[in-house]
């Protein structure tokens, strides 16, 4: 009898509930750790900021569904990962033992790390659901008294792709309003590029996204490092190549959304061999620990090395595809070693994003994700919109009927046909 654990219940955390069950035998136990019983689908979030969904439109309530399942669902969150004990401390005061765990966190939202940033500052979030509602509130007092604004991602941001959403979201709102006149918009970014996307690009993301901006006139800052914000104004150093100070800016605003940097969660940061300095669990090619093998670890909580050099600080973002292809190996490796075999199930690591721009978008596929690559393409349409609003109601229905399958696989590569990409590939 095993004692399977899992902490988290975002995206990676509760697909890899759902892809373990069928590799458990009747006399192993599965438990879930999360933070409160709700899942929200973080990918809706900029249309929650505007207005266009309602929090309650892209929430799903696990209790019935995991206790349906027979998983063990505690809502309290995990405070302390102990590796030496094969046990993790939860929030309340008590623990839970297993012979394996899956580090499923997410990430920690580094604001603190520049004055003024975030929802507790003068910046508004996308990154959770309970930020993007604040977020709307503040878009209507923008839409009541119009100014600038200022959309971006700080230094050691990883997950760009939102903030891009979230800029032509946002523009698309105002122009519906009759306001965009009204609204001067500056993008603000780490990235070296437009459309770098922490990734050194994917097909031709700078020439459609910077073609985008100039059309809709926003202009934009790269190699970008925030250094304050204050209510009102954000200051800025652009930075040269070389990494010397280019210029500085002191960009007014009325409304600003900023993505921050990632950091690993303080469950498991600062434990030595299991976590980077960042805080972010190191994986083998089997997503396991070296040092602690009984320790697996998927998702934004992952430690990922940057796609090379730059200016200012820019990291690697896990897009939904990726951490699917982290849930199916991970799943498949623990039930090898429940069986008694070697894991021999690895991610493939690709990138697969439907970029929503609110009457458009940008869909892009990186095979593998961290060049050189075997496929690499973007694509740029009306359809990309229509896709991203099929799948969230897609991806919603299949996880409150609580099934297990390759969600981006079936859908993305199945029913759009972009491309056909073995989702886990075996050791060589």
């Amino acid at each position: 009898m095993a004692e399977v654990v899992v902490i988290g219940a975002g995206l990676s955390g509760t697909l890899m509930a759902y892809e373990l069950l069928p590799q458990l035998s009747k006399d192993d136990h599965l438990t879930v750790v999360s933070q409160g019983p709700v899942y929200h689908f973080v990918p809706s979030n900029p249309w929650v900021a505007v207005g266009w969904r309602k929090r309650g439109d892209i929430e799903v309530d696990l209790v019935d569904i995991m206790n349906r399942k027979g998983i063990r669902l505690l809502t309290q969150g995990a405070q302390r990962v102990n590796p030496s004990e094969n046990r993790v401390e939860l929030a309340d005061g008590t623990s839970i033992d297993y012979d394996y765990l899956v580090v499923a966190t997410g990430p920690e939202l580094a604001f603190d790390e520049i004055p003024g940033l975030g929802p507790d500052g003068h910046t508004q979030s996308i990154c959770h659901v309970d930020h993007a509602s604040n977020a709307r509130q503040a878009f209507e007092q923008l839409a009541a008294n119009p100014g600038p604004v200022v959309i971006g991602a700080v230094q050691g941001a990883s997950c760009f792709g939102p903030a891009y959403e979230f800029l032509f979201i946002l523009e698309t709102e105002l122009r519906r309003r009759k306001l965009r006149d009204r609204v001067p918009m500056t993008f603000v970014t780490s990235e070296p590029y437009i459309g770098h996307l922490g990734l050194d690009g994917v097909g031709d993301t700078k020439g459609l996204l910077e073609s985008e901006m100039r059309e809709k006139h926003i202009k934009w800052i790269t190699n970008a490092r925030v250094t304050n914000v204050e209510p009102g104004k954000m200051s800025v150093e652009e930075l040269s190549d070389d990494g010397s100070i280019r210029k500085t800016h002191a960009l007014p605003f009325s409304y600003s959304m900023m993505l921050p940097a990632f950091r690993g969660v303080a469950a498991v940061r600062g434990i030595e061999k299991l976590a980077n300095p960042r805080g972010f669990v190191i994986v083998d090619k089997y997503q396991r620990n070296p040092a602690f093998p009984n320790i697996f670890a998927i998702g934004v909580c992952v430690a990922i090395a940057p796609v090379g050099p730059t200016p200012v600080p820019v990291g690697v973002p896990k897009t939904g595809f990726m951490i699917e292809s982290m849930v199916t190996a991970t799943a498949r490796n623990i039930g090898s070693l429940l069986r008694g075999e070697r894991p021999t199930a690895q991610a493939t690591w690709n990138a697969i994003c439907l970029a929503d721009f609110g009457d458009s978008g940008v869909a892009f596929l990186a095979q593998p994700q961290i060049p050189p690559r075997n496929v690499n393409w973007s694509s740029k349409g009306e359809w990309v919109h229509y896709a991203k609003v099929a799948f969230e109601k897609y991806f919603l229905r299949k996880i409150r009927r609580g099934e297990s399958e390759p969600f981006y696989e079936r859908f993305l590569l199945d029913k759009l046909n972009i491309a056909k990409v073995r989702e886990v590939e075996p050791a060589e």
